[in-house]
């Protein structure tokens, strides 16, 4: 019988379902989603992304991301613009009324981070970032095979 309290990927899994939870709690403070939070970090970092880039970002239909995007566009955080070259596609650009939160955000990701590594050697965190870069990097590399093949 596996012992499940060493198996690295349902540690994995359940550290990042009990992130995604206190994110959610946290998150509801200010009228906010998850998934409304991941986008205005998003954009934070890659300004002008059109609505089909972020839904493949976030692994989401477009569809969904349409109505988050309504949603942080009506409390005045985020705003479409026209593509500069293809009229049909809007790109999404933060406001000035999201920099608050934003920086909320990052205090709340900072002391999260800090409260879950602060104990281990800076060596250990570098080395774990290590490790998920690598993981995340062969299932982004099988998944873009996969769409090769399929296309």
């Amino acid at each position: 019988m596996q012992n499940l309290d060493r198996d690295m990927l349902t540690l994995m899994h359940d550290v990042a379902r009990m992130q995604r939870t206190r994110f959610d709690q946290w998150a509801r403070g200010y009228g906010m989603t998850r998934a409304q939070g991941l986008i205005l970090l998003r954009l934070e970092g890659q300004p002008g992304l059109s609505q089909n880039e972020m839904a493949a970002i976030c692994e989401v239909e477009p569809i969904t991301v349409g109505r988050l995007v309504d949603r942080l566009e009506a409390r005045g955080l985020i705003e479409r613009r026209p593509d500069p070259t293809d009229r049909r596609i809007k790109r999404l650009h933060l406001m000035p009324a999201a920099a608050p939160i934003l920086a909320a955000i990052n205090d709340y990701r900072r002391a999260l981070r800090e409260f879950m590594t602060g104990e281990l050697d800076k060596s250990v965190q570098e080395a774990v970032i290590d490790a998920l870069r690598h993981m995340k990097a062969k299932l982004t590399a099988e998944s873009a095979g996969r769409m090769r093949a399929v296309g």
